[in-house]
């Protein structure tokens, strides 16, 4: 999902301790009856950030021939600012607490109309096993590829 949409160098700045940087545009039908971007539209701008950090390890994330891979066990957003159409979106994402099956990310969502961070949020996934429907141990070397994407102030 990221794009060659220029990310400014304010939101640059502000996300500086992220792994990846997502940008989206807020959608005319991103927006509720209030005139605001509904609530449920976050989660989805983090699933993109999600799917980008995976994307940009070198460990597959991925559902493997075993049976093994993430499912989400939670996920969570602050609000600080309503966004609406049109504004442009930097998403932080990074990886901020790792644990024996599962680990957390951590996400900042930058406007450009604020020119500021206007929602944060996480999420755990866990390594799952889905052929004996519970947890596994995080492998090794997705281990590592995790602590290489830590936020940079959590090192």
């Amino acid at each position: 999902m990221t794009s060659s949409i220029p990310v400014t160098d304010a939101a640059r700045d502000a996300l500086a301790a992220f792994r990846t940087i997502t940008s989206l545009p807020v959608q005319w039908g991103d927006q509720d009856p209030f005139g605001h971007v509904n609530n449920v539209i976050y989660f989805r701008w983090f699933e993109s950030a999600r799917v980008d950090l995976v994307r940009a390890m070198s460990v597959s994330l991925s559902m493997n021939n075993s049976g093994t891979g993430p499912i989400l066990a939670s996920i969570q957003c602050d609000y600080r600012k309503q966004l609406k159409f049109p504004d442009m979106l930097h998403i932080g994402t990074a990886v901020s607490k790792i644990g024996k099956s599962s680990f957390e990310l951590c996400h900042s969502i930058f406007s450009e109309h604020w020119n500021g961070i206007a929602a944060e949020g996480s999420c755990t996934l866990v390594i799952f096993d889905y052929i004996q429907n519970r947890p596994v141990k995080i492998p090794d070397n997705l281990r590592i590829e995790l602590e290489n994407s830590m936020k940079a102030n959590q090192m």
